[in-house]
């Protein structure tokens, strides 16, 4: 039932490659297989830009939406156990912008076109939005174990 577990493959293919991690194998097979048909069809001037190394390696991300003063920044604040760079609370609205919240060795504020050219985060395929939108977005970057990747 499952022969193709088995390594003594009759088929004369060969497993040329072990890897670490199934995203360390599916990085090596975009890159020797599906990079090069991308790039002979001229896949990134039509649709989507080429995959980066930090799209691979990235942490998993969240998205946190909803309606204004429902409590998306007190569930921030209580996950985290803390305030963190930037944070807006008020009684009037504060949902004027994009904040991602990443780990960072101390606390800092990164505006978005400062984040979209950082290779090594994976928010570069952002910029195609334009500057109307990174002038939304920023990064803010905390010491937190929760953050921690």
């Amino acid at each position: 039932m499952l022969e193709w577990l088995d390594s003594s493959d009759t088929s004369g293919v060969k497993v040329s490659q072990v890897y670490d991690s199934v995203t360390t194998g599916l990085q090596a097979f975009y890159r020797s297989k599906l990079l090069p048909i991308e790039k002979d069809h001229l896949f990134h001037q039509f649709y989507s830009p080429e995959l980066t190394d930090a799209d691979f390696a990235s942490a998993p991300m969240v998205l946190l939406m909803g309606q204004y003063s429902t409590g998306k920044t007190t569930f921030i604040r209580h996950l985290l156990q803390r305030d963190y760079p930037g944070m807006r609370i008020g009684p009037e609205p504060t949902t004027d912008r994009f904040v991602c919240v990443l780990h960072g060795e101390s606390d800092s504020v990164t505006p978005g076109n400062a984040l979209v050219v950082d290779h090594e985060l994976p928010f570069t395929q952002l910029s195609h939005f334009g500057n109307a939108f990174l002038s939304r977005l920023e990064a803010s970057r905390l010491s937190s174990p929760v953050l921690e990747g």
